[in-house]
């Protein structure tokens, strides 16, 4: 879905119009918060954010399983697979999956890390565990009550921050801000705009890590297009994020083309955007989460070549704390008396 323009804008008729709905639906999110959830047994860290579309989510999870695996852990990624038609619990395999089946986020992760994708999350953990998993990451479901959370990493754009911070659907909150303030265990911030100063200041006034990271392009992505000037399309939750980051990268952005979050192209819109981009001298480029969902089951693009992938790694300003705290975390995570389920 395109989120609407209003979330990103002083509370306007329409929010207000809408916050009665958003009441209800802030009393239900917040009363499934308080739920504890199933003890999978080995810790669980659930990458997540405050409220919908996009905020950086899948690079913090990259970094973290890397961290992870630094530590000597065996890190597998859960995931609801949202955009896919497979129920599981399913394994995604990168060379046969394809995202209509097990969804974009979770096929791009799996080229480098296990990932799991359940709609029953319970399953997943069975899943995971018997692939070996030492820690479970979760890729999302933060404000989902199935499984219980050993640490929360709390994911936000230092641009866009909360929008209007009112609950969906009169803003793009998921539950009110208060209780998901109260079950952040860490906060990560994006980027150096300042949108998200408030929610830094409430996280670190519970004694809470507040995190400062950045998006930086990869090698590989930035010689792709040096010296070209390109049309850029994405499919995501903040596109806007997408062309600032390639701009700020020193790439000539000539043209923007926007879709919504998680957008099946079909063959026709692929080739005219191809089409467009070679009639006018321009590279096309997209980011690595669009990209996955046009790849055909054999691995190959459908239906045209010469798009231009753009990777993106996401880097801590302080590496040190944030593994000190990935440590004390799991530490205290398998202090706990978990049930086990083997």
């Amino acid at each position: 879905m395109r989120e609407p323009a209003f979330w990103y804008r002083p509370p306007s008729w329409t929010s207000r119009l809408l916050t009665p709905l958003g009441a209800v639906y802030g009393l239900i999110a917040a009363a499934r918060l308080r739920s504890r959830g199933f003890d999978a047994g080995i810790p669980v860290l659930c990458v997540g954010n405050y409220h919908t579309g996009g905020a950086g989510k899948t690079p913090t999870v990259l970094a973290l399983t890397r961290l992870l695996r630094d530590l000597g852990e065996t890190p597998v990624v859960l995931s609801r697979g949202y955009g896919g038609r497979l129920q599981g619990p399913h394994q995604v395999d990168w060379s046969r999956d394809i995202a209509a089946d097990v969804g974009d986020e979770p096929l791009m992760l799996a080229l480098t890390v296990p990932v799991v994708v359940a709609r029953d999350r319970v399953g997943g953990v069975a899943l995971a565990r018997a692939q070996g998993a030492t820690v479970i990451v979760m890729d999302d479901g933060f404000q989902n009550p199935a499984i219980g959370k050993d640490s929360s990493f709390i994911v936000i754009d230092s641009d866009r921050g909360l929008g209007n911070g009112r609950v969906f659907p009169a803003g793009p909150l998921r539950a009110p801000l208060a209780p998901q303030l109260d079950r952040t265990d860490a906060l990560i911030v994006i980027g150096a705009g300042s949108a998200a100063v408030a929610v830094a200041t409430a996280v670190a006034a519970r004694g809470k890590p507040v995190l400062s990271a950045r998006l930086k392009p990869d090698a590989a992505s930035l010689e792709a297009l040096v010296g070209k000037r390109v049309l850029a399309f994405a499919g995501i939750g903040d596109p806007g994020r997408f062309f600032r980051t390639l701009r700020d990268a020193g790439i000539d952005v000539a043209r923007e083309r926007v879709f919504a979050d998680h957008h099946p192209f079909s063959p026709g819109e692929i080739e005219a955007l191809v089409a467009e981009a070679s009639r006018d001298g321009l590279t096309p480029v997209t980011t690595e989460k669009d990209l996955a969902r046009l790849r055909g089951g054999d691995g190959g693009m459908k239906p045209a070549r010469g798009i231009v992938p753009f990777g993106v790694t996401l880097e801590f300003d302080d590496v040190a704390r944030l593994r000190k705290f990935v440590v004390e975390q799991l530490f205290s995570a398998r202090g706990k008396n978990h049930r086990p389920h083997d």
